[in-house]
């Protein structure tokens, strides 16, 4: 099947120890086309929801609603590691072992609009250089405490005699989870480090919805590359919607700005849009700017 024929979003299950490269790698392989881009990397030792898109849907890879995640965290108490998860080095050991009320007290410090250091080993970049470049020079510098969101943390099936557990977080882009777990440990006295990581949401899919790439491999033999692809606009869910009629559409595509009240929404109302012409074609993501309906990003065509 060409690229001009297929377009949309591949709901992928990242397996552990896979990169986010090695699997568009592997679904180029699959689907025989070159344009494949991801949303959301997750690290190696990571596993869960990865939005892949193919075709012109590819053009979602930059606007994406990908503000809300959820994630499911393993996660020990009385081990502090250099990279704040299992696979580093051990730098500090405790004997103490927080029971659940202990652990119940600190949480809500890190639950709301929260400040956040970004970890050593991370892609966050100083000075024009990755973090994680710098830590494995044995480099360690100061890094700027960063404004994060996070909406909820619970903590489930803790095992106090083995001061190990795990939790689910409803964040932001831009929280680490294993830096949330090592500055929890921190604060108990303790330390704490992450022993794994499941992202279960991201840019509108849910991990229920997703495929291991063994799965989508086999999918494609039987039933063709159409059954493993979902229009690109379900990871535009949390965005209200316009519809056009057939003259608006006709105007909108060849790039005329709309009026306010020809899209029905208030001149001041400045939140993207779900745009769909005439017919119910995905159109792409549209607003309000200098009270003008403008395109901010179009899928047709």
């Amino acid at each position: 099947m060409s690229e001009k024929e297929l377009s949309g979003v591949i709901p992928v299950y990242k397996a552990r120890d896979w990169t986010s490269f090695d699997v568009v790698a592997k679904l180029r392989g699959i689907l025989h086309i070159r344009r494949i881009g991801h949303g959301g990397t997750l690290d190696p030792m990571a596993e869960g929801v990865l939005p892949v898109f193919v075709g012109k849907a590819t053009k979602a890879c930059d606007v994406l609603p990908d503000r809300l995640k959820e994630y499911t965290a393993g996660f020990r108490f009385g081990i502090t590691t250099d990279t704040q998860d299992i696979t580093g080095e051990v730098i500090r050991q405790s004997s103490l072992k927080p029971d659940a009320e202990e652990i119940a007290k600190v949480l809500p410090n890190y639950v709301g609009h929260i400040k956040q250091v970004p970890p050593m080993y991370s892609a966050v970049k100083v000075g024009g250089k990755k973090l994680y470049e710098l830590a494995r020079e044995g480099r360690t510098i100061e890094r700027e405490a960063r404004d994060i969101v996070v909406h909820g943390i619970n903590i489930m099936n803790y095992d106090r005699y083995a001061a190990q557990g795990m939790m689910h977080i409803i964040c932001e882009k831009g929280t680490y989870v294993r830096t949330l777990i090592n500055d929890i440990g921190a604060e108990l006295g303790c330390g704490g480090t992450m022993t794994s990581l499941v992202r279960t949401y991201s840019s509108g899919l849910a991990v229920k919805q997703c495929m291991r790439i063994e799965e989508i491999a086999m999918r494609v033999i039987n039933e063709g590359a159409e059954s493993v692809v979902m229009p690109v606009d379900k990871c535009f869910g949390e965005y209200e919607e316009v519809r056009l009629d057939g003259r608006l559409t006709g105007l909108y595509k060849n790039g005329v700005k709309l009026r306010a009240e020809q899209v029905g929404l208030g001149a001041d109302d400045e939140a993207e849009r779900r745009v769909y012409g005439d017919g119910g074609e995905f159109l792409g993501i549209g607003r309000m700017m200098d009270g003008e309906f403008r395109s901010i990003k179009n899928f047709y065509g």
